[in-house]
This record gives C-alpha cells, sequence and structure tokens, in this order.
C-alpha cells in the first residue's frame, strides 16, 4: 500500500507542548500548572443563560456572524471599556475561539509571498497558520527578563512587502502589558508602511497593579487598519465554550468572513448568547474578576519565590515566568520541566517552546499558570519547596 503523507506543514510539527506536558502529568500524576486552563467554570449565571437559550430558543444554524445579541454585545463591550464605536452588523464576527478568530483573519487577509511580522515569544496556532497562507513570517523577539521591545529590530522588519503584523498583549507567556509609548511607536510603523494591524487582546480584562489595556484600534489612524480578537474563554474563564470575537472595519471583515464561513460557518447559537449575557454583566463582574486573579498571581508568586525560583514580574495574563538557575540547575528549560515532573510532581512549561530556534537566552526559563485553586497551587509549592530543598 501507498505510504500517504499529510501536509508536512503539519506532519513535521508534532504534537504542541501543552499536550506532551498533559500526558506526563497524567503520566507521573503531576499537579499541572502548565496548561492556561482554569479549575473551575465560570459564572454560573453565564452557564444557566447558555441553558436556557439550548432549551427555549433556536438550535438550528444562527447566521453566519453571529446572532445578534452577541454582536451587539461586543459592540457595546468596544465602546463601555474603549470608547470604541462598532457598527454589530457589519464589524463583528464570533469565532470558534480566538483561534478560529486567528485564523480566519489570517487566512482572510494574508496572500502568498505577503509578509507577516510576529513578536516572539508565540502563542502557537501564529506560524503555521501564517504559513498555510503563503505568507511569509519575520520573527522579532522580546526576551527575559525585561521582556523590552526591540524597536530597531522591530523597524527594520517592516517593508514594502509586510502586509500584517501580529500583537499579542497582554502577552502569553511572558506577562507583558504594551505600554502606550510601545504601542505608539509600532501604530506609527503601521501607518508608516500602510500595515495591517492583527491584536490578539484575549487577556485583555487581565492586567494587573492599576495598569489599564489599552487596544491598538484606539491610537489614532489605527481605527481602519486593526483588528481585534477577544475571548469569552479567557473573560469568563469557560474555555471549553470556545467562542471568540472579531472587531475590525467593514473593509477588513469582508474576507475574515470568507475566510470563516468555509472553515465552520457559524457558531453555537446557545453558548452565543450565553456570552452575549456575560458581556452585558456589570463592571462589578469584570473589576472582581480582575482582582481574584491578581491575588491568585500573587499567592503564587510568592510560594515560588520562597521555592527558591527568580520570579519575574506578571503584568497580565495568568501566567509568571520563573529562571531556574537560581535553584543550582545547569540544564535547560525542557530538561528541568521533565526534572520537575519527576521529582517534585508539578508542571510548567518551557518557556524554549513559544519561540523559534535554541538560541537566544531563554532557554534557563519556565512558564507556571495560576488560574488554579488555591489549595491546588498550596500543594505545588509544598512539593517543590521539598524537591528543591537539597
Amino acid at each position: 500500500m501507498t505510504e500517504f503523507v499529510g501536509n508536512p506543514l503539519f506532519a513535521s510539527g508534532g504534537i504542541t507542548i501543552f499536550e506532551v506536558m498533559n500526558e506526563l502529568a497524567q503520566k507521573h500524576n503531576a499537579i499541572n500548572l502548565g496548561q492556561g486552563a482554569p479549575d473551575t467554570d465560570g459564572p454560573a449565571d453565564i452557564r444557566e443563560a447558555a441553558a436556557r437559550a439550548m432549551m427555549e430558543l433556536s438550535n438550528q444554524y444562527p447566521p453566519l456572524a453571529g446572532v445578534p445579541e452577541l454582536l451587539q454585545a461586543v459592540a457595546d463591550h468596544n465602546k463601555r471599556f474603549y470608547d470604541i464605536e462598532v457598527d454589530p452588523r457589519k464589524e463583528v464576527l464570533v469565532a470558534v475561539g480566538a483561534t478560529e478568530a486567528l485564523a480566519d483573519v489570517i487566512l482572510g487577509l494574508v496572500a502568498p509571498g505577503d509578509e507577516v511580522i510576529l513578536i516572539e515569544p508565540l502563542y502557537d496556532s501564529y506560524l503555521p497558520m501564517v504559513k498555510l497562507a503563503g505568507g511569509i513570517p519575520k520573527l522579532v523577539r522580546v526576551t527575559p527578563p525585561s521582556w523590552d521591545l526591540p524597536r530597531e529590530e522591530l523597524a527594520a522588519a517592516f517593508s514594502d512587502k509586510t502586509k500584517l503584523i501580529l500583537i499579542n498583549s497582554p502577552q502569553n507567556p511572558c506577562s507583558k502589558v504594551y505600554g502606550d509609548d510601545e504601542l505608539q511607536f509600532i501604530a506609527n510603523l503601521c501607518i508608516k508602511h500602510d500595515v495591517i494591524a492583527l491584536c490578539d487582546e484575549v487577556y485583555e480584562h487581565l492586567v494587573f497593579d492599576g495598569r489599564r489595556h489599552r487596544p491598538l484600534m484606539t491610537f489614532p489612524g489605527m481605527r481602519d487598519r486593526t483588528v481585534r480578537i477577544g475571548s469569552a474563554g479567557k473573560t469568563f474563564s469557560l474555555t471549553g465554550w470556545k467562542i471568540g470575537y472579531i472587531t475590525a472595519c467593514a473593509g477588513l471583515m469582508e474576507p475574515i468572513k470568507k475566510a470563516h464561513q468555509f472553515l465552520v460557518f457559524t457558531v453555537p447559537p446557545g453558548l452565543q448568547h450565553g456570552v452575549a449575557y456575560g458581556l452585558n454583566k456589570g463592571d462589578d463582574y469584570f473589576e472582581g474578576f480582575t482582582a481574584e486573579m491578581q491575588a491568585k498571581r500573587d499567592f503564587l508568586m510568592k510560594g515560588l519565590k520562597e521555592v527558591g525560583f527568580g520570579v519575574l514580574d506578571s503584568q497580565g495574563t495568568y501566567f509568571i515566568t520563573c529562571d531556574f538557575r537560581t535553584l543550582g540547575y545547569d540544564c535547560d528549560d525542557v530538561e528541568f520541566c521533565q526534572i520537575m515532573i519527576k521529582e517534585a510532581g508539578v508542571v510548567a512549561i518551557p518557556v524554549s517552546a513559544f519561540y523559534q530556534g535554541k538560541d537566544g537566552g531563554v532557554r534557563n526559563f519556565v512558564r507556571f499558570c495560576f488560574c488554579k485553586e488555591e489549595a491546588k497551587m498550596s500543594e505545588a509549592i509544598g512539593r517543590m519547596k521539598k524537591a528543591f530543598a537539597k
């Protein structure tokens, strides 16, 4: 029988680091502080709203763009938090999570030969989607411990072939929240080179210590050249629902919708109604959610320092990056994560997994996730203290 070979883009890539670590966690009965998924489900009233919609409203194909209630809720959310005026009928699209939203945008806007600027560390779907669209990735790095934006390198990455730049702020895994000065620098480059900005802003409500998230879309000259992506999974701790939403001007949205119609076409309507209810919740929910996650961050950060890690600042998201050299280990991050699973029974993610190649001084760092129950984080801290005491 003929040996069939799949698409080399995917066939040669292997499984993600998250799946590898999840399998090791199960094998060794380890506490998983690696994967960015909350331990507890989202608010009961949001889940109840979705359940009511499933029982009382239609469960047949909804409109391609999304149910009108959610389109309006996304538009209202943009206005309430960022003073962005949005036409819900023409400028909003609901997707199967932010990952499908990213695919819609990249496949809809990037043509073969277009250059796309990506800022490492990268969420794992960015690079394959750019390559699948025929785009040419141009990689620029921010690196620990400071995660400073390398402005000269970024400016040099732009050319007359650049179609799009992808920005993730707050940024996974480094927990960097881009400041106004950095965002203005990026906006200036986009305007100068007539480039579209794709902004992955799924952690928009996970910004700490009094900081405020500011979408690049709000900067002068960026309204009609920016695509903004949000996520109900991150905002309401409902990652399994896979509901994301895109905001863009009508001119950009048209090809994005065309990509969406041939990928999934529509999104489960009952879940959309639940998310619409959630986005319309009062400010007290969003403020409380941020405060709760900041408290979890502080709890895990304190424990990791007590273990002996060199703990970096976490400005947003629900991740903490640590330097493990302070524990006396002279190995790379992948090996250290394997040691930690076997000796401490705790899972983290090697930060080098978010970069291409092995250079750049990023192989001494691991990422922990703090959207977990305090008891679980406390047990993990205790295990690591015992394992690394020697």
